[in-house]
């Protein structure tokens, strides 16, 4: 998809990406945006529409890093913004697929030993996000903030794009989707199957890119504070 601007419509990039309807909910944008532009519902939520869109057309376009236009923003927007992701996923995503495995589990007719532990893999996988939500919110986020005000007054330092890394969170959901596709077998309602699967790929999904917010965004303005 081409970059998005004040201009673009609501309807025309969530219709291109349905997943963006859950980064339209952490600004507070619902579904029934009509014909409204980017700059209608900036103005009639009280968003920043620079910041609207960098942080869309970095979720929706893996090429993009706006290097130029992430000094111009304050790092309590972008730590709001990733503060409302982890909510989304605490009362959301991980009650929703916690959820379609307990109906998926006692809905089996017989003890399935390979979706037992399926479930407990993905319990690990839980308490390893959870883990890393509870560290950014009680250190690297009041770090940031810190130095933030510490380099008041200062010139900035150049802004370098991170390289990507690999996040042992995104591989072992991953090995998650690959053990339901190829090892689930047995009696068990393939719809709830179905379900288990969507939701983990969903969340998935939504890692992925939030980690390309995190590390081009967050991180190399982190660093460049550290570095004043």
């Amino acid at each position: 998809m081409t970059l998005i601007n004040k201009d673009s419509k609501l309807s025309e990039i969530i219709i291109h990406d349905p997943s963006t309807i859950t980064v339209l909910d952490r600004f507070g944008i619902a579904l029934g945006v009509g014909d409204a532009r980017i700059s209608d519902a900036c103005q009639e939520h009280d968003i920043d529409v620079n910041f609207f869109t960098t942080i869309l057309n970095t979720y929706i376009n893996e090429s993009y890093f706006p290097q130029a236009a992430l000094l111009a923003f304050s790092t309590s927007k972008i730590i709001d913004y990733l503060e409302k992701t982890y909510e989304y996923y605490e009362r959301n995503v991980i009650p929703n697929i916690e959820r379609h495995f307990a109906f998926l589990i006692s809905k089996t007719p017989s003890k399935n030993s390979n979706l037992v532990l399926m479930r407990q893999f993905f319990d690990e996988v839980k308490t390893e996000l959870l883990q890393r939500i509870d560290d950014d919110r009680n250190n690297w986020f009041p770090g940031i903030a810190l130095n933030e005000m510490k380099a008041i007054g200062k010139m900035p330092n150049p802004v370098k794009d991170c390289e990507d890394f690999n996040d042992p969170i995104e591989e072992k959901i991953d090995d998650l989707i690959n053990m339901l596709v190829m090892h689930l077998k047995g009696d068990y309602d393939h719809n709830l199957g179905y379900a288990v699967v969507t939701a983990i790929f969903s969340l998935k999904k939504d890692i992925k890119q939030n980690n390309r917010i995190r590390n081009r965004i967050l991180t190399p303005i982190s660093q460049a504070l550290s570095n004043k």
